[in-house]
């Protein structure tokens, strides 16, 4: 390296600068220019530091000398620089934040619809509010204010979403011992979303028999296979021929929205529709593929056309209305609940007790059928004159 070189009077401007000096070096592109230096004195201690070339950064001696005048007064020197911006980055890297926590779940979940959901309700309304805090960082205040301004544009259900994602990312660092949880209660939005669709007898005749006459039977028989299982949509995109049990006569649900894999019955007719169903991609896994062999994305258009030309409510969703379908029938046939329940799977009991007044219902109907064997029987007895039993009589 070149000696330090004292800066004469006539080099700028006739005007010297004390503890400002330079050095022949090259700049950024290799050509040769002044690098310019200060040096001063602070807490006693003479430190020296670089700031700038002359062509590269616009440096000159009076430049420098302003810069000397502040470092002198206790701006940072270069090195104190370098080291504050290690020890912030080292914090950095220690500091789990929702970003860091967003990431690291989206990493280690499968790739569903719900994770989807989850990235696009991320970036949109917890990243910008939350993405550069840790979770201690959080009271309850500031998600009470996410919950009075999220509700303003949006409906209650998304509100809950965005509210129970925050939760779930932190209760899943917690789990992997990289924060601790929340130090508050989550207060989730009471949303009122039930919402049953059923189908008459006569709709129903209908819509099964557009399914026997369809000639895209691909779509014809996924609808016909969730009114013989009340599998899910996403449940049968992912179905795959090895997880037909055909000795026991089972079917195995991968990965359910549940996230325990569950084993549901395969009824005889189902079992004949599988094994007569078509495959136009023989080396495909999936019972029902998509796009050369791939996992199945959609069925929209073909659903909403059958639904359609059934004269289906325009409300009713063909593909998630069916599933309820299946689940009322078997109550109101007196199926129990906790059977439908296994059936459907449904994690929670309390997602099954929608269909608890269609076992209500037919408690009654059973009741009133006893009630008409009752009747008709006293009615017979007093035609002949004969002694009601008390049990009759209702004593």
């Amino acid at each position: 390296m070149a000696s330090f070189k004292k800066l004469a009077a006539p080099e700028f401007r006739g005007k010297t600068y004390e503890g400002v000096r330079y050095i022949e070096g090259k700049g950024p592109d290799g050509k040769p220019e002044k690098i310019y230096y200060v040096r001063y004195k602070r807490e006693g201690k003479t430190l020296e530091d670089k700031v700038g070339g002359e062509r590269s950064q616009g440096m000159n001696p009076k430049k420098a000398a302003e810069i000397r005048l502040r470092r002198m007064a206790g701006e940072l020197s270069n090195p104190e620089r370098r080291e504050q911006r290690q020890a912030a980055s080292k914090v950095q890297e220690n500091r789990w934040t929702f970003d860091r926590l967003h990431a690291l779940y989206q990493e280690h979940t499968l790739s569903t619809k719900g994770r989807h959901n989850d990235k696009l309700r991320y970036h949109k309304h917890i990243q910008p509010r939350f993405g550069a805090k840790e979770p201690s960082e959080l009271c309850p205040l500031d998600l009470d204010r996410l919950r009075v301004e999220l509700l303003k544009t949006r409906q209650p259900q998304t509100v809950k979403h965005v509210l129970a994602q925050i939760k779930r990312l932190v209760n899943y660092g917690a789990k992997k011992g990289v924060c601790s949880p929340l130090a508050f209660h989550v207060e989730l939005p009471r949303v009122q979303n039930e919402r049953r669709e059923d189908l008459s007898q006569e709709q129903l005749a209908r819509f099964w028999g557009l399914l026997e006459s369809e000639p895209d039977r691909q779509a014809a028989n996924f609808l016909k296979m969730i009114l013989y299982t009340g599998m899910r949509r996403g449940e049968l995109f992912r179905l795959e021929w090895r997880d037909i049990d055909w000795k026991n006569g089972f079917i195995q649900i991968r990965n359910p929205k549940g996230g325990k894999d569950q084993r549901i019955p395969l009824s005889a007719a189902c079992a004949q529709l599988l094994q007569a169903h078509p495959q136009p991609f023989p080396d495909s896994p999936y019972v029902f593929p998509g796009k050369e062999g791939g996992q199945r994305k959609e069925l929209k258009k073909a659903s909403e056309r059958i639904k359609r030309a059934a004269g289906l409510p325009k409300d009713f969703r063909p593909i998630h209305g069916l599933r309820h379908v299946f689940a009322s029938l078997l109550v109101s046939q007196g199926v129990p609940l906790y059977t439908v329940q296994r059936l459907l799977p449904h994690k929670d009991q309390r997602m099954t007790q929608r269909y608890a007044h269609l076992s209500d219902e037919s408690l009654r109907a059973g009741a009133a059928v006893m009630e008409g064997l009752l009747n008709s029987q006293g009615a017979e007895r007093a035609r002949t004159g004969e002694s009601q039993p008390a049990s009759v009589l209702g004593r």
